[in-house]
Formats: C-alpha cells, sequence, structure tokens
C-alpha cells in the first residue's frame, strides 16, 4: 500500500479537520489536495462536503475536478453535501451534478417534529448488501445534518427515516456515498471509515 492511503478533497468544506482527524485515530495516511493528478493518483479518493450544492460544484470545477472524479476507477466515498454532488441534479440552486448516480437530490419536506435541516442522530435501515455497512448492527446511531435528500432508488444500499425513507448510504460500482458525517459518528461511524479503507 502506497505512503498515503486516502486523499481527500478539499472542497472548502469545515469538516475538513474532523475528518482527517477520524482518519488519523484509525492509522491511516491522508492528505488534503484539490490538484487532479494527486486526486487521480489516489488509492481511495473521500470527496467530503459542507454548504450549498452550487458552491460545492463550482469549487470542483475551478480546481478542475470534474473529469477527473467521473473518471476515477478506484473507490470514492462521498460524505454529506459529497453524496449529494455524485447525482446527475439536486434542486439546491436547481444544480448539475457529477452524474454519477442517477436521480435529483430533492429539498427535504418540513413536518410536525421534523424541522428542516434533519440534524441529530438517526439509524439506517440496510436494504442491500454493502461492504461499508459490513460488522454494523440495525440499531447503530449516525449523525446527519442536512436540508437536501436523494429519494430511495435503485442504488440506495441504506435508508434512515425522516419523514418517508431517504438514502442513507448509496453505491454504484466504485462509487460510494453516506448522507451522514461517519467522522463524527461515533464508533459505528469509524467502522464505516475502516470499512472503507479497506475496500
Amino acid at each position: 500500500m502506497s505512503a498515503v492511503e486516502v486523499v481527500v478533497i478539499d472542497n472548502g468544506g469545515a469538516n475538513l479537520a474532523s475528518l482527517r482527524y477520524a482518519l488519523d485515530r484509525l492509522g491511516a495516511r491522508s492528505l488534503v489536495s484539490a490538484d487532479p493528478a494527486t486526486v487521480a493518483a489516489a488509492p481511495r479518493v473521500l470527496l467530503p462536503g459542507v454548504g450549498a450544492a452550487a458552491d460545492g460544484m463550482a469549487r470542483l470545477r475551478a480546481a478542475g475536478l470534474i473529469d477527473c472524479i467521473q473518471n476515477l476507477h478506484q473507490p470514492l466515498l462521498g460524505i454529506c453535501l459529497g453524496m449529494q454532488l455524485l447525482y446527475t441534479h439536486s434542486e439546491e440552486g436547481d444544480t448539475a451534478g457529477l452524474g454519477l448516480l442517477p436521480g435529483s437530490v430533492r429539498r427535504m419536506p418540513s413536518a410536525q417534529g421534523q424541522p428542516v435541516p434533519h440534524m441529530g442522530w438517526n439509524t439506517c435501515q440496510q436494504l442491500r448488501e454493502n461492504p461499508l455497512l459490513a460488522g454494523l448492527q440495525e440499531d447503530e446511531h449516525f449523525y446527519f445534518a442536512h436540508s437536501y435528500a436523494a429519494p430511495v432508488a435503485e442504488h440506495t444500499a441504506a435508508a434512515t427515516t425522516y419523514g418517508p425513507l431517504i438514502s442513507a448510504v448509496v453505491q454504484r460500482e466504485n462509487f460510494h456515498g453516506v448522507q451522514f458525517h461517519p467522522e463524527r459518528s461515533a464508533g459505528a461511524g469509524a467502522r464505516v471509515l475502516q470499512n472503507f479503507l479497506d475496500l
């Protein structure tokens, strides 16, 4: 294995430090970079993100990372907004995404007892086998913080209930995504990250 096990794409997110700290705790060597050549050569890639979809896509475009990400063959994990950017479209700002997953990310409807954004701990219901979920139980809790969500569809591996079922873990070939923040999800989140490092 190379000295750097995972490259974290620098997409301007405030969670970069906590994500690297979580990787450090697992003994993984990580590097934060927005350089397409560095990302393309990485054994694994993390695409984090917080904030608005349009801003996230604009930063990737400015760094020349759109084609780079779309042509990766190694494992990539999108986290929170990073997962949402994997889709074809987001209703947030009517934004075109990376097109690696079909479908549109939608604004979550608010309801009594379920304000938007969805912030806090929630469980996930596994819908199909997925390597990121290896060794995890159905009652594990993960930390969510988002106002937009992907509907459950063919590439959904696990869903969470917040009003309707929404995608919590997705996968298409080497492209993986989690709507929750594994770096803030205690032992369950650490297991998800370790499972990704083991891919």
